[in-house]
């Protein structure tokens, strides 16, 4: 009680946390194109310190029989990758002729040279996919696996290359390689610890169920040899496109010496940072030339050629697009419950057998049930879209 008699009740003190104080926020619009606005940064750049000269030179060298040229060795390497493809689905348990994955791979091609980003036709093939197999999960990962084996080729082969042919970065890539080789080691290891351990734990077995998938779709006894093979093809092929561009360009470098320089150019365009896959590949193979004493202007030039062959030889994806918009609706694959399918052919089974078993008229009315956290269905009236993957 106080000295005058008077009750003090005491409020509690209320403490307020000091303002914390925040960055400048990106846009969501400006994080969305980061990538595209630094592969247009890089080319600008480029375009700033040697000049619009090298590139309207390399752009007037291309001729008719270098655009028939690259669109036959474009069809080789659509063709072996929709193959690929075909391997990692029928891996997943997906349904995927090859003539219609030949299509969807064209469209892929073309939406990835014709919009930012490089990837948004590999989006959509593997959204498509998934709805028509009535398992979207499976199909975005089936796409996934199928550019991973591409880039698992590229890299091993580039190992090999890089060490033992004479580049700019062969020092510097047989210092980086034991690293990567324990790196790897302990990846592994890791893979056989989580193996070994039976603890039941959620995260372990979604873990497992993953790397399984990835086990049966690229490395089993049916599927690895040919997803070797077409990797291998499909590699080749980049490779001759390069040389062809550089000759086209006017490079008289010997193929040895060409070869290193195209396997860094194609590692560069695997990098998120691009328009329509320009931006990274011209910056590298710029440096690489100018490194290899071979001139940088020679290496925009041959980048420059490059990336118009490559836009030439996904045309017919451009064809797809339009003829598959003017195709009646009906037309769109039947798929089973779930996105499995009872007698699943094996995977030397022929086309005709697959997409007669596929291209149906839809006759069930009953929504695709499905475990997995994706569906091709919409759940509780709320309609499936893209932006769900």
């Amino acid at each position: 009680m106080p000295a005058d008699g008077r009750d003090l009740v005491s409020a509690p003190t209320v403490r307020t946390p000091a303002a914390v104080p925040r960055g400048p926020r990106v846009p969501r619009a400006l994080r969305r194109h980061l990538g595209s606005i630094a592969g247009a940064g890089i080319l600008a750049v480029l375009l700033w310190r040697l000049g619009t000269g090298v590139f309207l030179d390399g752009l007037r060298r291309i001729d008719a029989p270098t655009l028939l040229a690259a669109l036959g060795i474009g069809l080789i390497t659509t063709v072996f990758s929709a193959w690929r493809w075909v391997l990692v689905a029928r891996g997943l348990r997906l349904r995927l002729p090859l003539a219609p994955a030949v299509g969807d791979y064209y469209r892929a091609l073309f939406l990835n040279a014709a919009l930012p980003g490089g990837v948004l036709g590999d989006v959509h093939r593997a959204v498509r996919h998934g709805r028509h197999a009535g398992d979207l999960a499976r199909g975005v990962r089936a796409v996934v696996l199928e550019r991973a084996a591409g880039q698992l080729a590229l890299l091993g082969v580039g190992v090999v290359v890089l060490l033992t042919m004479p580049s700019p970065v062969r020092a510097a890539t047989r210092q980086i390689a034991p690293l990567v080789g324990l790196a790897v080691l302990g990846v592994l290891a890791v893979g056989l610890a989580l193996r070994m351990n039976r603890t039941p734990s959620r995260r372990g077995r979604a873990l497992r169920a993953t790397l399984g998938e990835a086990r049966r779709a690229l490395l089993s006894r049916h599927n690895g040899p040919g997803v070797a093979v077409s990797s291998l093809v499909v590699l080749a092929g980049h490779l001759t496109m390069f040389v062809l561009a550089a000759r086209v360009a006017g490079s008289t470098a010997p193929v040895a010496v060409l070869t290193p320089l195209a396997v860094l150019a194609l590692l560069a365009m695997g990098l998120p940072l691009n328009v329509g896959g320009w931006g990274p590949r011209e910056g590298v193979t710029v440096w690489a030339f100018g490194a290899a004493g071979l001139g940088a202007g020679s290496g925009l030039g041959v980048a420059v050629v490059y990336g118009v062959l490559g836009l030439a030889a996904s045309l017919p994806g451009a064809v797809v697009l339009v003829v598959r918009r003017r195709a009646p609706s009906t037309a769109e694959p039947h798929h089973a419950p779930g996105g499995h399918y009872p007698r699943s052919p094996p995977c030397g089974g022929t086309v005709t057998e697959v997409s007669s078993a596929i291209y149906a008229p839809k006759d069930s009315t009953s929504p695709a049930s499905s475990s997995l956290p994706f569906s091709a269905e919409a759940s509780e009236g709320r309609p499936m879209t893209p932006e769900s993957v």
